[in-house]
């Protein structure tokens, strides 16, 4: 296999490990794959093998053979989205529930990727590289709403250190099983991986979790249900499907963290990203857009409000 040799001298004071600390520079490999790197003695720090834990200190060299870069070719398709606001910049658009927002492992075609290769042509940020170009933040498979998509690495890095600094307003719309005692208040509990199922996040103070703190406001109440607004103040990994079903409140529809018998037809989890809100990287003019429910978000409302009539 041919390999890419690379040197690179930490200049710093700061605390960091090397593993996170490589995954933000402009390299190819995920953190995943500098851990694997790590692991083959791929990566060295001053000739000296090292674990993914290790903290850098000022004047560390670090050499990496990086792996022969196989470019994916990623197509444009046609397909239709539905864009909320574009400028020379960034686009907002508002991803469907069943749309995948960029390739990975075999599903190369029928991501919003695909769409947007199609939509912006040549003029999405680099900086995620091929599989990703442009994205700066993703939703699940299965959520709807709300994403803004960076179209040149100046907005990229700009969006990015907003959402890093928990400066971006991110408000979702859910549908979560039985009611809320209180009418307000805040999930503050560290989300990491689930230990007894790796596909899984849970609440834990184990293994590498990290803080996680969700605001929620009851919207309106119904008999065993409950349309809440979650406000994220950070962003982990199922962040608010993991903090509701913590409270006992799991999301309608949540076949990963909710309950097996639903007992309203959806068929997928009902949060729904309706308010996106953050500074334009050029003009530093806060903006917020937003987004109304989906179809079958309302559909389920509109049911469970004919009941109560």
């Amino acid at each position: 296999m041919i390999e890419e040799e690379k040197s690179l001298i930490f200049k710093s004071k700061e605390k960091i490990r090397i593993d996170l600390y490589l995954t933000q520079q402009e390299l190819r490999p995920s953190r995943s794959q500098i851990r694997n790197l790590i692991a083959q003695d791929k990566i060295k720090v001053n000739g000296n093998p090292v674990k993914p834990s290790y903290i850098l200190k000022n004047g560390d060299t670090i050499n990496l053979a990086l792996p022969e870069n196989i470019e994916l070719k990623i197509k444009a398709e046609v397909i239709p989205i539905d864009i909320i606001y574009e400028d020379e910049y960034l686009v907002v658009v508002n991803k469907p529930a069943d749309m995948i927002v960029h390739p990975a492992g075999k599903i190369l075609s029928g991501t919003l990727v695909n769409a947007l290769l199609f939509h912006c042509r040549d003029s999405l940020s680099g900086i995620s590289g091929v599989i990703r170009p442009g994205i700066v933040h993703r939703l699940d498979k299965n959520t709807s709403g709300l994403m803004v998509v960076a179209k040149n690495d100046f907005a990229h890095l700009d969006l990015s250190k907003q959402i890093k600094e928990h400066q971006v307003t991110k408000k979702y719309l859910t549908l979560v099983h039985g009611n809320l005692k209180d009418d307000s208040g805040i999930i503050d509990a560290p989300i990491g991986r689930s230990l007894k199922n790796r596909k899984k996040m849970a609440v834990t103070v184990e293994g590498k979790s990290r803080e996680a703190v969700t605001q929620f406001k009851i919207l309106k109440r119904f008999s065993g249900y409950t349309l809440i607004e979650a406000t994220l103040r950070t962003g982990r990994t199922h962040q608010i499907r993991v903090h509701l079903a913590f409270i006992g409140h799991p999301i309608v529809g949540d076949q990963l963290y909710g309950r097996k018998r639903q007992g309203l037809n959806i068929n997928r989890q009902a949060l729904h990203s309706y308010v996106l809100g953050f500074v334009h990287p050029e003009s530093k003019k806060y903006m917020e857009f937003s987004a109304p429910l989906p179809q079958d978000m309302q559909k389920l409302i509109d049911c469970l409000e004919g009941e109560e009539k």
